[in-house]
């Protein structure tokens, strides 16, 4: 196959699962930043009111959306996540064809172990340390500190498995296949637990003045007056969880959806091409 087929693939299969994940936000994790963003207002209505209270000027009014909320949570949704399915198919496409031909591995299972790996550092291990977050949870002073400490985290789980697959293949003719897999996953493991206890939480990134030391994570704890009496609560742990659970989620359906999607394409084309071959040879 040409390297204009597997694109073609990588496209459409990244847009089958960016709608598919799309359709799983829409339904789990919609309904976590509404109530997000419920709790980000009803903060910011507290805090004027103890700012009004303690005698300062009233803030101004809240600026108008270009666009509305609903057509951020639908249309802007989808078309966002179709959007990044098909740049991701696009990159998926590229690392395939690298490999294709390369390894023994038929194209359905290639593209699930593709699908999986690029999930696991482009997502899901820079998830660990810094776990994705809705509306309200985070300074926004700290928005550019915690974007590059994420890519930072980001680009040193590429790096662990790129060290990984060149331990797997040195070690390979000596201890085999399924053990030279295992020293590879050892070394991605112990390279990504490192680059974790290297870099700093996000709590580092604010002080908590009530505790008098660095915050556990950037999660808004409850609003006190002067007198220390709760006005307002904490953020809901509830709600962190299940958008947390939905994101992650999410995101496992859009590489595990591309890569059986991709696969299944790429196998039905490759089938199509050793028909003539077959009747020729019968």
């Amino acid at each position: 196959m040409e390297a204009r087929s597997f694109v073609l693939r990588g496209v459409l299969a990244g847009a089958v699962a960016g709608l598919v994940a799309w359709l799983f936000s829409l339904v789990f994790a919609e309904p976590q930043i509404e109530a997000a963003i419920a709790y980000e207002e009803g903060r910011g209505a507290a805090e004027e009111a103890l700012a009004v209270a303690a005698g300062a000027a009233p803030a101004g009014g809240s600026e108008e959306e270009v666009v509305s909320r609903g057509v951020q949570a639908t249309i802007g949704l989808g078309v966002g996540m179709v959007g990044i399915g098909i740049a991701l198919g696009l990159l998926f496409a590229v690392v395939y064809t690298l490999l294709h031909g390369r390894v023994a591995l038929r194209p359905r299972v290639l593209a699930l172990v593709v699908a999986g790996a690029a999930f696991l550092t482009l997502y899901a291990t820079p998830f660990v340390k810094y776990p994705a977050s809705p509306p309200a949870v985070g300074a926004d002073e700290t928005i550019g500190d915690r974007t590059a400490l994420y890519l930072a985290m980001v680009i040193g789980s590429l790096v662990a498995l790129a060290v990984a697959v060149v331990v797997a293949r040195a070690v390979r003719a000596r201890v085999g296949t399924w053990n030279a897999v295992l020293l590879g996953g050892a070394a991605y493991i112990a390279l990504a637990a490192v680059l974790m206890a290297v870099l700093p939480g996000l709590g580092e990134l604010t002080i908590n003045a009530a505790a008098g030391g660095p915050r556990v994570a950037e999660t808004p704890l409850p609003l006190r007056d002067p007198a220390g009496t709760i006005v307002f609560p904490g953020f809901d742990a509830d709600v962190l969880y299940a958008f947390r659970v939905a994101s992650i989620t999410a995101q496992a359906l859009l590489w595990g959806v591309l890569g059986l999607v991709f696969g299944a394409l790429v196998e039905r084309r490759m089938a199509r091409d050793d028909e003539p071959a077959l009747a020729a040879a019968s």
